[in-house]
This record gives C-alpha cells, structure tokens and sequence, in this order.
C-alpha cells in the first residue's frame, strides 16, 4: 500500500505551517503522540525517579514503558539492554570512556571516512589518551559508499574495535552493516554502530546484527531531544562505568549519569506508539500480533518501518531525478535508480555559482528549509575536497514529505540558476 500522505501528516502538527521540510537529517518533527506524552508527563506525573509517593512510582512506570518499546524498536532481548542519555554523542563519549578503560597501548581502532564525526572524534581522542592506534578506512568519492576491501584490509590489522555508520548523514549511503559486523566479530573486535540517520528510515534488528553496540537519536525519529543506545548485555555489565557511588551498579542504571530526562522518556514512548500507529494501519497481518503486547509490537515497529521503507524509495527516486534536470547541480552519492536500496532519501548536492550557504539561504527565504555545510561529517567534505568550499547543500526527506513538495523544491533550484524568480515565466 502506498502511504496515505494526508493521513500521515495530519499527525505532525507542524506540518500544518506553510514550510517544506527538508531538514530532517538534522532533526524531523514530532508527532502528536510525543507531544501528549510529554505535556501529560509534565502535568500529571513529574517527579524525580525513586520515591515512595504516587507521582514517583507513575513516572518510574513511565520510564520502564519507554525502555521496554526502545527495546522492541531495536529488537533487543531484553529493555536492561536500552541506555537513555542526552544524545547520541554524549552517549558515544560515555561508552568510548568505559572501553578505554580495558583498551591497552598499541591496541588498534578502526573508524571511517563516510561517517558523523561523533563516531570519529571520541575514538580518535581515546586513542590519543591510550596511546593506540587509529586506522581510517577510506570511501569511493565517485558514489560515495565505504571501501569495503580497505574495510577488511583493516580487519587484517586485529582491531579491538570497529566504530562505524548504519547509513551516511551526508551522502544517504546505507552501509552492509550486516556483513561489517560478522567481518569485525571474526577479527575480534567489538562493533559500534552509529544508526541516527537511519533509524527513521528502516527497520533495526540488533539480534539480526548482532552488533555489540547501536546507538541512535530520538530527535532524529518523531521524538523529542533524547539518546537512544543499545548495549549487549553482557558487555553492558562487565565494563567499567563512570558514575556517583549511590548509583545502579548494573545495567542499564550505571551507564544513565545523573536525573535523567524523563519528560525525553515520555516523548520517546509516544513517538514509537506513533510508529505503532502507522505500522497498525499499514499491516493488517498483524493484527493478531499486536494483541500480545511486547512480541505484537516488535512485529507492528517493523512493519511500520518497512512500510516507510518502501515509499521512500519514491522520494529517493524523485530527489535524484529533480536534481539532476537542475542546471549545473552535482549530487554526491548513489544516483542509479536500480542500487536506491543501498541509500535513504538523504540526497547532497553543489550547485555551480553558489556557495552552499546561500542556496540554503536562498531556499529558506521561500519557505523551503534544507542544511548547508558539513553537518559535522567533516570526514566526509574533506575527503571529497568540498570543505574549504563551504561543503554541500543537503535535501533530507521523510515520510511525511510529497513528491509534490520535491517538485517545489526543484522549481525554486530551476529559477535560482537561471536567475529567474520562483514562478517567473
């Protein structure tokens, strides 16, 4: 079936605001049932965590609810395997701080060129404090995908770690982060996968994986400001955390510093129960599933995001076919309409004659919002020679983004090189 746009974007209350969308790499917006969760939570059970009294317990209850759909949405085992903090980055510096403590001199970590320097940086300076060893692996410029070969040429090198992205937040490219991990795990070395950019694009199975540890943004999903990391369990209680002695000593309680963001807790939960929503109405198979509460809705979220999956594949399409008819456009990326599984509807581009910066300008003053720059994949803008140039302009779409709203978006390209107002004849 294909996705009912009206009906889906009758649950995004921005979307009611005469804007396109296209920042979402950056963050896409909330749905309703975020929303609600969290002016509920606010209102009616806003309490720090622990207490004795009903306002406490209700919250706690809360939290147990979101960890557990977090864990269904990732297909863990089990919800002690689910780690809430701030963001994925603040998350990235906690786990990297843990495993340094068991990482010794010489030891070798392996990063990437395609990926989010939040999955670079804290490896490359726990590196530098534990005197190891950091090998890049390089991308293909010409489509921008991992070099596979000097992925397993790494491997070669017994890696204690292999830190690297489910897809690009610059270029879309999805990664065979399957295959990746075997590879890694048959080398020895632990897996740390970055999934923000993709995780609101497609189903996630940590079990299917078998990843050691995922970590992802709720902002980046329909939610609100939260990171998301899943952790193998056993991993999870073995390492060494940093935290105030009258902290859990297991998982997931040790890696969760401080009061946490529990209004953050409560906008999660309504974000997947809005995934849950769409799988429902998208997968009447289900149906008998999604009776039995936990095993239902793992089977529900995936649906949902097959669902998602698929019609984004349209937007995928319709990105690269617009921007390639735009005079003097340079898409940087996968563009053959037979390999659009190999990417999500994430699409970067230069425009001849103007700086990325003010393409971006250009299209907000005509309600079209979309990034300029780097979008801190520094690796990337300067592995292809862009950073010095102001780096790319970046198109990211959604599901609840229109073909219709890419046709405006390639009008307003169309007339801005050939100097022409939008609608000009």
């Amino acid at each position: 079936m294909p996705l009912d746009s009206p009906t889906v974007r009758a649950q995004f209350p921005a979307l009611q605001r005469d804007c396109i969308y296209f920042d979402n790499p950056g963050g896409t917006q909330v749905a309703r049932s975020c929303l609600e969760r969290m002016s509920r939570y606010l209102v009616e059970t806003n309490a720090n965590h622990g207490g004795a009294f009903r306002t406490s317990r209700e919250s706690d209850a809360l939290v147990d609810q979101a960890r557990q759909a977090a864990a269904d949405f990732f297909n863990a085992r089990r919800p002690e395997e689910i780690v809430f903090g701030a963001n994925m980055t603040t998350l990235t510096y906690q786990v990297s701080r843990a495993l340094g403590r068991i990482l010794n001199p010489g030891d070798t970590l392996v990063v990437t060129r395609l990926d989010h320097d939040a999955n670079i940086s804290p490896w490359v300076q726990l590196a530098e404090e534990r005197g190891c060893r950091v090998r890049w692996v390089d991308i293909d410029p010409a489509d921008c995908t991992l070099d596979l070969a000097d992925f397993e040429a790494a491997l070669d090198e017994r890696p204690k770690l292999a830190a690297f992205g489910y897809a690009s937040n610059a270029t879309g490219t999805v990664n065979p982060v399957e295959k990746m991990t075997a590879l890694a795990h048959e080398a020895g070395a632990v897996v740390y996968i970055d999934a923000v950019q993709f995780a609101p694009h497609g189903p996630i199975d940590v079990q299917q994986l078998g990843c050691d540890f995922l970590v992802c943004s709720a902002y980046k999903f329909f939610g609100p400001h939260l990171g998301v990391l899943y952790g193998r369990y056993e991993l999870l209680e073995s390492l060494p955390a940093y935290r105030v002695r009258p902290a859990p000593a297991i998982p997931p309680g040790k890696f969760e510093t401080g009061t946490g963001n529990f209004e953050g807790m409560a906008g999660l939960l309504g974000a997947l129960e809005y995934l849950e929503w769409l799988g429902y109405l998208y997968g009447e198979d289900y149906l008998e599933l999604y009776a039995e509460e936990y095993d239902g809705r793992r089977q529900v979220l995936k649906q949902a995001m097959s669902v998602v999956r698929s019609y984004e594949f349209e937007l995928s399409r319709a990105l690269i076919e617009t921007l390639r008819a735009v005079p003097g456009a340079r898409i940087y990326g996968i563009q053959d309409p037979l390999r659009l599984t190999e990417r999500v509807p994430t699409v970067s581009f230069t425009l001849a004659g103007h700086a990325p910066d003010a393409v971006a300008g250009y299209l907000a003053e005509r309600g079209i919002n979309v990034w300029s720059g780097n979008f801190y994949a520094l690796a990337v803008t300067e592995r292809l020679g862009l950073e010095s140039a102001g780096g790319l302009v970046r198109i990211g779409a959604t599901h609840y983004n229109t073909v219709k709203e890419i046709e405006k978006l390639g009008d307003a390209l169309y007339a801005l090189q050939r100097g022409r107002p939008v609608g000009g004849a």
